[in-house]
């Protein structure tokens, strides 16, 4: 790590040591003696299905992100409407852009068979974002555990909670903010966005009617807005979707940011970053130095997966991923 930081900026110093503050009750290898094939079965699980597909690991990382933001880290995004309550699952900015719910219930599934009513479906949710990251980047970080399932789900909990396409540098730094996340976490894990897809509707304004004035956004390279137009006309096709990186859509890596820096974001929520001294610099940073970004995306993974969490006596554990007991 010293031959990575030498003649690297003092903010990166900085950042590297920063303390991370988790949540009370977390551990890693909070399973090492109750259940220590838990994670070996996450990561098998999760590594069998994305070998055969790996487009289904940002859904992995995402479902763990929409689930901490909403009413902390407690599982709740997975579980179901009922007659009278409309669930976080089926929320508009989480259905049908979500999915991976049947991976992250094979593994439940399985760790039942091993060991009963130990394992949190909140904690396979963080350990399956961290197998994905691995399998489509090569990221690797130690995933605390101790997370316990929480009973309530709730759609009308998540506007306000989750980043919108729209949101500018300020109003994204407030939001991570309530979340007890720096915005230097915020443009680590927009990160993530190296890998994915969104659909038309998510951008179209920013090629056809950009602030509600007609035309372009400004912000946008003039010739990525063509190809972008190629794909998606202004009848907005409601099934087609974009990926995010068109080059290296399956690795998680840093050509999000090198994409910014050409101004190639795909979302205005993207693009953003670079309208901000300090934001910007951190996106010109992690495009020269890909080591960086990887270790902090982890911290920053970590840092979030203790978002508000439920541990000792607080909760359940769920038998089944959908359904409270």
């Amino acid at each position: 790590m010293k031959m990575i930081l030498a003649g690297v900026p003092l903010i990166l110093l900085l950042l590297f040591t920063n303390r991370m503050v988790n949540g009370a009750g977390l551990k890693v290898g909070y399973y090492r003696h109750t259940c220590p094939e838990a994670e070996a079965i996450v990561s098998d699980v999760v590594g069998k299905v994305l070998r055969a597909n790996p487009g289904l690991a940002p859904p992995l990382i995402r479902l763990h992100f929409h689930d901490c933001f909403v009413r902390g880290c407690d599982g709740s995004i997975l579980l179901d409407s009922t007659p009278g309550n409309v669930a976080e699952k089926d929320a508009p900015a989480n259905n049908p852009s979500l999915s991976g719910y049947d991976i992250i219930d094979a593994a439940k599934s399985r760790i039942e068979a091993k060991c009963p009513g130990l394992v949190s479906c909140a904690d396979i949710v963080a350990f399956a974002a961290r197998d994905s990251a691995h399998q489509v980047g090569g990221l690797m970080w130690a995933v605390e555990g101790g997370r316990r399932d929480g009973r309530i789900s709730r759609a009308s909990d998540t506007p306000g909670n989750l980043p919108l396409y729209s949101s500018d540098v300020k109003q994204l730094t407030q939001l991570f903010a309530r979340k007890h996340l720096s915005q230097e976490d915020m443009v680590t894990l927009s990160g993530a966005h190296s890998i994915g897809s969104s659909h038309c509707a998510a951008f179209s304004d920013r090629l056809y009617n950009f602030s509600g004035r007609g035309g372009e956004d400004p912000s946008m390279d003039p010739h990525y807005a063509l190809q972008l137009k190629a794909q998606c006309p202004p009848s907005n096709p409601p099934n087609v979707v974009v990926s995010f990186d068109p080059l290296t859509p399956n690795n998680l890596d840093v050509k999000y940011y090198v994409d910014l820096l050409q101004r190639r974001g795909l979302l205005y929520s993207d693009q953003t970053l670079m309208s901000n001294n300090s934001t910007s610099r951190l996106v010109k940073i992690y495009a020269k130095y890909p080591a960086i970004w990887r270790k902090m995306f982890g911290r920053a993974m970590v840092k979030m997966g203790s978002i508000d969490v439920l541990t000792g006596p607080q909760g359940e554990i769920r038998k089944q991923c959908h359904v409270p007991n």
